[in-house]
């Protein structure tokens, strides 16, 4: 008694697979995208960045599928972002020019001391990356530095305390200060702060607080 034989061979069959998990994945998907080229969109889309070193298992999709994730990011106005040397990406508006395209991602006002701590995150990261060393800072050394912008006879010190708080919580929420493991204050500063922030950008930041703190002296 023999066995009939198959009506397609194995690499038909394994496409087929392939195909059906790539559409159908709830009831209603009429999406195109596989299950894990979606999860890389929502990774951008919600964001801060795509980070390789911590999203190990979506960086290689995202290399592999990129020219379709750029496509479907230019539908929604949306502009994608690698550097492959640090294993960052993320999204941004894209310049559109005259046309009056709606805004996808959210803005996010900076108060002072979040600018301050930006500046001084990136200028960190600058001085770590010409020493080929990763940008590592703790909560102690933020809030000494944070501490020189400090008004002059401020008394209210435990609302100072609290910006500050409130500053080191943002940025460790949109990932640009990365816990490290083992570790209760010690921070990484992420290298999407350099594709976030240009030399010139970070320039132009400077010269406004030396102005500024001229300004008042």
């Amino acid at each position: 008694m023999s066995l009939p034989d198959p009506l397609i061979d194995n690499n038909e069959f394994e496409q087929i697979i392939e195909n059906e998990t790539a559409v159908g994945l709830f009831h209603g998907d009429t999406g195109e995208l596989h299950l894990e080229t979606r999860r890389v969109f929502i990774q951008l889309l919600s964001g801060p960045s795509l980070d390789g070193k911590r999203h190990t298992k979506l960086w290689p999709v995202l290399l592999r599928d990129e020219e379709i994730i750029r496509k479907r990011l230019s539908d929604l106005f949306l502009e994608l972002v690698i550097d492959k040397d640090t294993q960052i990406a993320f999204t941004r508006q894209a310049d559109t020019g005259d046309i009056d395209a709606p805004r996808l991602l959210r803005r996010s006002q900076l108060t002072f001391i979040d600018s301050v701590l930006l500046l001084h995150l990136r200028q960190l990261l600058a001085q770590a990356e010409s020493h080929g060393d990763r940008a590592v800072v703790s909560k102690n050394e933020i809030t000494e530095h944070l501490n020189l912008y400090e008004r002059t006879g401020n008394t209210d010190k435990a609302g100072f305390a609290k910006r500050i708080h409130a500053s080191i919580e943002k940025f460790k929420e949109r990932s640009i200060l990365q816990k490290i493991p083992a570790s209760e204050d010690r921070f990484e500063v992420s290298p999407a702060l350099k594709l976030l922030f240009s030399a010139a950008e970070i320039l132009e930041l400077s010269n406004l607080y030396k102005n500024m703190a001229d300004n008042e002296s």
